[in-house]
């Protein structure tokens, strides 16, 4: 019996300080990272349906959507952010970025940055120039994600600065507009991607790495939640944000 009170006590406190920490909304910043909104069975394509239920939650649980630039202003106190900010990015630049996933970002209210890899537009199941400027237009914040979603951690340094320089070259002539941000591919980026990216222009950078971003964290390794094709619905999505927020409290 002893021991069934101590199991219960440390239950207890566990399910307690879970429910602090799911309360509690730290100052970290979460960046949502996706790839496809499509009914496929890829891993990382998220169904409309199930993209359309995660933007639900994310709006009724008070979020606003913010584009990378708004919040690395508001890190260098050029922004206010609102009260519950959080970033939309997809990599690759697929066609269902505009085809499924705008019209539903539009309906919530939300935008997104997407991503591309220049060396793939106008390819099969890829976005075309024209698509990408729409998006643009319509609010999308354009990034690139390297000319060829080149490994840059596994790249040599003449590599590193082709892809990066010339994807961001290639954008900003086709959008007329600066673009600020990358994306690594694979998540992958050496001691030198820094430098290279501050080199050419670049404010930031999204990686593969966990958990939440504030004023404190290095802009060109932001971190990101994945979000993959989900096994276990809305529940599966509330986790992530949750494993990102108690990863943040317990590392900052």
């Amino acid at each position: 019996m002893k021991l069934i009170r101590i199991f219960l006590i440390i239950l207890l406190v566990v399910i307690s300080g879970l429910g602090i920490i799911i309360s509690y909304d730290p100052p970290g910043v979460p960046i949502l990272a996706y790839h496809k909104v499509e009914s496929d069975n890829d891993l990382y394509s998220v169904s409309p349906t199930e993209f359309s239920r995660q933007m639900e939650f994310l709006v009724k649980s008070g979020y606003q959507s913010v584009s990378l630039a708004q919040l690395v202003d508001s890190f260098e106190g050029k922004y206010n952010l609102p009260a519950k900010p959080i970033v939309i990015t997809f990599d690759d630049g697929y066609l269902d970025n505009y085809r499924n996933a705008l019209p539903i970002l539009q309906k919530y209210g939300m935008r997104a940055t997407v991503f591309i890899i220049t060396g793939q537009v106008g390819q099969t199941e890829y976005l075309n120039w024209d698509d990408i400027v729409r998006m643009q237009q319509q609010g999308t914040e354009i990034g690139s994600h390297t000319v060829h979603h080149t490994e840059l951690g596994k790249a040599g340094l003449a590599a590193q600065v082709e892809e990066i320089q010339q994807s961001k070259n290639m954008l900003e002539q086709r959008l007329k507009v600066p673009v600020h941000f990358l994306a690594y591919p694979y998540g992958s980026f050496t001691g030198n991607s820094e430098y290279l990216l501050r080199g050419a222009g670049y404010r930031g950078a999204c990686t593969g790495l966990p958990g939440l971003n504030d004023q404190a964290g290095n802009y060109y390794h932001l971190r990101r939640i994945n979000i993959p094709r989900p096994r276990f619905g809305l529940w599966e999505f509330r986790l992530r944000l949750l494993r990102a927020k108690i990863y943040y409290v317990f590392t900052r």
